[in-house]
């Protein structure tokens, strides 16, 4: 009776294996799991460092994948949140302004209607720098021309007053017309670089009202798109 009541130390064993068994691949899974965790949290914190510096460069690649046609070059450092300038394709690039220069000739409301139509306007010319930009590129696609004129984005329709196509209030400190000019306004409200030749140096001093309906080149201004 005592005999089949008590358990001799050789049928404890088992048990204990048998306990120990049951508990080491819990043990283990629980230090997995902490170290993936711990691998994981370490990953974020690099990640998140990160972004400020990719972000730019992110959106330059979403850019070029949803518009083929832009073209951008770097504005400064890489850690700035806007480090990417864009123009369209065939645009050129001129401190905060996208320009295009025609290939083609149309009156003065037509041209206003080809730059709308591409999300621009009509060239606004606010500087001097501007000015002498617009005028050496012209001049330098214009090469045999003995004249050429590009309409700009301003007109005296109403009254005689001289209008920015932006709203931009005209200021005649901020204008640059030739000699002489503008002149005869009750019938040339339209304004235009003028340019004689590619050795024209008349670089400040260009500008001429003409005929609307004159058929000339045109220069579109966009706001360069910052990404």
């Amino acid at each position: 009776m005592n005999h089949r009541g008590r358990v001799s130390p050789g049928t404890a064993a088992p048990a204990e294996e048998r306990s120990c068994s049951w508990l080491n691949p819990w043990v283990f899974l629980v230090s997995v799991l902490a170290i993936k965790t711990a691998f994981v949290t370490i990953c974020l914190v690099q990640i998140s460092e990160l972004v400020n510096v990719t972000v730019s460069y992110a959106q330059y690649k979403t850019l070029l994948q949803n518009a083929t046609e832009w073209r951008c070059v770097p504005s400064g450092p890489c850690d700035r949140k806007e480090s990417w300038m864009c123009c369209l394709k065939g645009w050129k690039h001129f401190q905060n302004s996208c320009y295009y220069l025609s290939a083609d000739k149309m009156s003065w409301a037509e041209s206003e209607r080809n730059c709308t139509g591409m999300g621009s306007h009509l060239v606004v010319i606010n500087t001097k720098a501007e000015q002498e930009f617009l005028f050496n590129w012209a001049k330098g696609v214009v090469t045999n021309a003995y004249e050429t004129k590009y309409y700009i984005g301003l007109t005296a329709y109403e009254n005689g007053q001289w209008q920015w196509v932006d709203l931009t209030p005209y200021k005649k400190a901020a204008t640059f017309w030739k000699p002489g000019e503008p002149n005869l306004l009750f019938a040339e409200k339209c304004a235009a670089i003028h340019i004689k030749g590619n050795t024209d140096t008349n670089t400040y001093s260009n500008w001429n009202n003409i005929l609307c309906f004159t058929s000339c080149y045109r220069i579109c201004e966009l706001e360069v798109k910052f990404v």
